[in-house]
């Protein structure tokens, strides 16, 4: 299959029906609409460097796990890409964000525990498949009970 650029990822996402949510050298992130007048990043991207790839990023929140330690809430990432897993997915990196005041960014307001898992895809429509198969994940994590 010949390399595909961005652009035409996002061509081929948009026809699709998918939102883009902004355009990188190597990837396309796919947006998810919030409400009619927001859209956020997705965590679900389209890569084509340097294979056509799909990723997708799992996350917890620190803030709603007060206390537990790093390793806990990484494996509370994890545990969320066992379907992916399945899919065949394999985790590609985990590491932490933070995020900060808009207002002061020197102060930081949480932190997030982040699980990258990724598929190579032998076409753009297999890409296009597990594009969808990612939107289906619980990909953050929420209080229990």
């Amino acid at each position: 299959m010949p390399t595909l650029t961005p652009q035409q990822l996002k061509r081929a996402l948009i026809d699709a029906g998918f939102t883009i949510f902004r355009t990188l050298p190597e990837e396309v992130v796919l947006a998810e609409r919030v409400r009619e007048n927001l859209i956020m990043d997705s965590g679900v991207r389209l890569r084509c460097a340097p294979a056509l790839e799909v990723r997708v990023i799992l996350r917890i929140q620190r803030g709603n796990f007060p206390g537990e330690e790093d390793a806990k809430l990484f494996e509370r990432a994890r545990a969320l890409g066992g379907p992916a897993l399945t899919a065949g997915f394999r985790e590609v990196t985990h590491q932490t964000s933070q995020v900060s005041d808009p207002g002061d960014s020197t102060r930081t307001l949480d932190t997030f525990f982040e699980v990258v898992l990724g598929r190579e895809v032998e076409s753009l429509e297999a890409g296009l498949e597990a594009v969808r198969f990612a939107f289906g994940l619980d990909r953050f994590a929420h209080l229990e009970g």
